[in-house]
């Protein structure tokens, strides 16, 4: 399929999308994350126009490759000034000289492409469209303007909305009902980041199109496609995941496609593949860039055309299924290192959720420590209720390499350390290997609130107490312990507990 083919198809899955949404911001969102895929932008953004005022303007939604705000906030500014001015749509291969602005307005800026479109809705602006590039060598053309007039006039009638619009200029709203509704998926937080998530994951699961989850190993990405699923029209029909990673090149064909007896060596029966058992459902294929390239090139024909053809079969077979994507890496940056099909890509990248990392939501890090807490302590049958709040300040200032499942990890190693008795799980049981880390956590987060734990401060003090007797008395053990006024045996015992040793003689 050529390049104005995909966009073609491109567009026509954005207005299938749109005619299902009834939630506004999602709306923005996939518009906004459609152009940025679409022109592969470095910055995306629409801006709105105070309704009742007109003059006001608020960035509402954006999406960008760096983080340039200053940058491009200047530029947006200007350049939607002169839109609204002139009631133009507007393009500019290189900002820095174009001749419409002051000389040298934008000399300290680092971009260079600029494009801006209106959202027009009854022969009135109610918003623009912004994208820029950095990259000297990426410069927007003609046809690229031309696709972002399409994309605005098919998304204006969505975003015309006075009183919805006039919501991004007021405090924003509690998620409460929201939040509730996704805790039985295990899907658990309060933040801005998981809100905005959860939001995403609603929206997907009214429209039945291909969704793309993008985000790092261990955030839950598996938990959000069976969320999408169960909360769609499909979800009386299987949920089927398969990890395109884990399953031997030789054998990928026959686990996706099925086969017939004696299709190859030690194929004895017929045998339904993952397509075929998830008729009907949803089927997440987990680390997609993993699949190889010529299996690439056969889940494109079955996606174009609906049906699959089983190993050793010289017939196809209709199969209606649902694909959910999920990659730990950005699959766009694999089409542009020619590793991965572009025109698969955006056959799969109708419905992009980006997924946060547990770093990016430390806010929602008390809430699944006790929940792990809660769920571990019920399987080992132990009595723990609570966290202590150093331990919890610790959780939520340390960097979560393997996000939601380290932490998970964590909590249950914490468990499983803890006395059975215990109620408050603290510090004291802490692994070796996160005492150092502890310790730096607490002091930086505040030295007046870091109670060392008592065991450790006795410790200290008698390693302290304990080396400066043996100093005082040229390290002879029998006088260093009358002047502790303990036994020698005991000065032998602590001197082996804290790794107290003369030193070596030259």
């Amino acid at each position: 399929m050529n390049d104005v083919n995909l966009k073609l198809q491109t567009l026509f899955e954005l207005a299938s999308i749109l005619s299902q949404q009834t939630d506004f911001q999602e709306i923005l969102r996939v518009v906004i994350s459609k152009i940025s895929a679409l022109l592969n932008s470095d910055y995306v953004s629409i801006v709105m126009i105070h309704p009742r005022t007109e003059d006001t303007i608020k960035t509402i939604i954006r999406e960008e490759k760096q983080d340039r705000q200053k940058d491009c906030h200047f530029v947006q500014t200007n350049v939607i000034g002169w839109a609204r001015k002139n009631e133009q749509t507007f393009l500019s291969e290189d900002i820095t000289s174009d001749p419409r602005f002051s000389e040298n307005l934008f000399s300290d800026t680092s971009i260079h492409s600029v494009m801006c479109i209106p959202l027009v809705s009854e022969g009135k602006s109610i918003g623009y469209i912004s994208a820029m590039n950095y990259d000297g060598n990426k410069i927007f053309t003609k046809d690229d303007l031309s696709l972002l007039q399409k994309i605005s006039l098919m998304t204006s009638p969505y975003l015309s909305n006075l009183q919805k619009i006039e919501e991004f200029f007021q405090a924003p709203i509690t998620e409460s009902a929201l939040l509730k509704k996704y805790e039985d998926f295990g899907l658990l937080g309060k933040s801005e980041k998981f809100l905005e998530l959860l939001k995403a994951i609603e929206a997907a699961a009214r429209c039945d199109v291909r969704v793309l989850l993008e985000g790092e190993s261990g955030t839950g990405k598996e938990l959000i496609a069976k969320a999408i699923h169960k909360m769609s029209s499909r979800s009386k029909f299987p949920f089927v995941a398969i990890d395109c990673g884990a399953i031997p090149e030789n054998l990928i064909e026959s686990e996706l496609f099925g086969h017939v007896k004696g299709a190859f060596t030690g194929a004895s029966f017929d045998r339904k593949g993952i397509f075929e058992e998830a008729d009907n459902g949803t089927l997440l294929m987990d680390e997609i860039t993993n699949l190889p390239l010529d299996m690439q090139a056969k889940l494109l024909r079955v996606l174009q055309e609906g049906e699959i053809r089983v190993l050793g079969s010289s017939k196809n077979r209709k199969v209606d299924v649902r694909i959910i994507t999920s990659s730990s890496g950005s699959l766009w940056d694999l089409v542009e290192q020619k590793q991965f099909r572009e025109d698969l890509y955006y056959r799969l990248h109708v419905y992009p959720i980006a997924v946060p990392t547990l770093n990016e939501r430390t806010e929602d890090i008390p809430i699944l420590a006790n929940y792990f807490l809660e769920k571990f302590v019920k399987q080992q049958k132990k009595k723990a209720t609570t966290f202590d709040p150093m331990l919890l300040n610790f959780m939520q200032h340390r960097q979560w390499q393997g996000n939601i499942r380290e932490l998970e990890n964590f909590v249950e190693r914490l468990v499983t350390l803890a006395d059975p008795e215990v109620t408050v799980i603290d510090s004291e049981i802490l692994p070796a290997e996160y005492q150092e880390e502890y310790k730096q956590i607490c002091l930086k987060e505040g030295s007046a609130t870091y109670i060392k734990p008592l065991r450790e401060a006795i410790s200290e003090y008698e390693e302290k107490a304990i080396r400066q007797a043996l100093i005082a008395n040229n390290w002879n053990q029998s006088k260093a312990a009358r002047a502790l006024k303990i036994s020698k045996s005991d000065i032998r015992y602590k001197m082996e507990k804290l790794n107290i040793h003369p030193p070596e003689k030259d």
